[in-house]
C-alpha cells in the first residue's frame, strides 16, 4: 500500500467536528461508513485490522496482513527525519487493559513502521467503553467521557516528547483525537503535535 498523506483542510474539518482550524492533521484513505467490508479496499483494510482478538484464527491472519499493510503504508508516507525524532503515541482501543477484548491494533502497528521507533503509550484508558464503531446513534463517548477514562503512564513520560505523532485507525469526528491531544499537551505543552490516521470517514453520496 503506496500511499501519500492528505491533510485535513478547510474544504473537510467541519466533517470531524471535534477537530480545531490549527489542528495538523493527516491521513492516507477514506472509509466509507455504513458500507461492508466488500464496498472499497479501505473498508476491507479497516474490517481487518478492527476484528476482535478473539476472533478465529483465520480471522486473525487477516488482522495481522492489515497491521503489516498499515505500517508499510505509514512508513512509505511518514518523512523519515521526522520520524527520527518523534514518538509515536498510539490511541487506546475501547477497551481497557485486562478485558477480553483488549486490543492494542494501533501499537502493534506504530511498532512495525520503524526500527527502533520511539513507540510510546503514554496515555492509557483505565476503564472500558462501547468502541465507536459499535455504538448506537448519539451513544458514543464524548470528549468529556473519554478525557475522564484516559490518563497519562507518568512511567513512559521521561524523556519529554520533542514531537508527538498521535496514531489511530479511523478519524470520525474527531474525538478521541481532541481528548487526547487536550491530555498530551497539557503533559507536555509546547511539543507540537500531529495526528496520523490510516483512513477518515466519509459517507457515500
Amino acid at each position: 500500500m503506496t500511499v501519500r498523506f492528505r491533510t485535513i483542510d478547510e474544504s473537510i474539518v467541519g466533517d470531524h467536528y471535534h477537530l480545531r482550524e490549527d489542528d495538523v492533521c493527516l491521513y492516507l484513505l477514506e472509509f466509507t461508513s455504513r458500507q461492508g467490508y466488500s464496498f472499497s479496499k479501505a473498508n476491507q483494510l479497516i474490517a481487518n485490522l478492527k476484528k476482535k482478538p478473539t476472533a478465529s484464527a483465520a480471522e486473525l491472519e487477516y488482522k495481522r496482513a492489515a497491521i503489516n499493510m498499515c505500517a508499510q503504508g505509514l512508513r512509505d508516507a511518514l518523512d523519515p527525519d521526522w520520524l527520527a525524532r518523534a514518538t509515536l503515541v498510539p490511541i487506546p482501543g475501547s477497551k481497557a487493559a485486562g478485558h477480553p477484548h483488549y486490543d492494542d491494533r494501533m501499537g502493534s502497528v506504530a511498532r512495525l513502521i520503524r526500527p527502533g521507533q520511539d513507540v510510546r503509550p503514554l496515555v492509557r484508558q483505565t476503564v472500558s467503553l462501547t468502541a465507536s464503531h459499535e455504538a448506537e446513534e448519539g451513544a458514543r463517548a464524548s470528549v468529556t467521557d473519554l478525557i475522564e477514562a484516559y490518563e497519562i503512564d507518568e512511567t513512559l513520560a521521561a524523556p519529554a516528547p520533542k514531537a508527538i505523532g498521535i496514531l489511530d485507525d479511523v478519524l470520525t469526528a474527531g474525538a478521541h483525537y481532541r481528548a487526547m491531544h487536550t491530555l498530551l499537551s497539557r503533559r507536555f505543552p509546547g511539543v507540537p503535535i500531529t495526528g496520523l490516521f490510516i483512513a477518515r470517514r466519509v459517507f457515500a453520496a
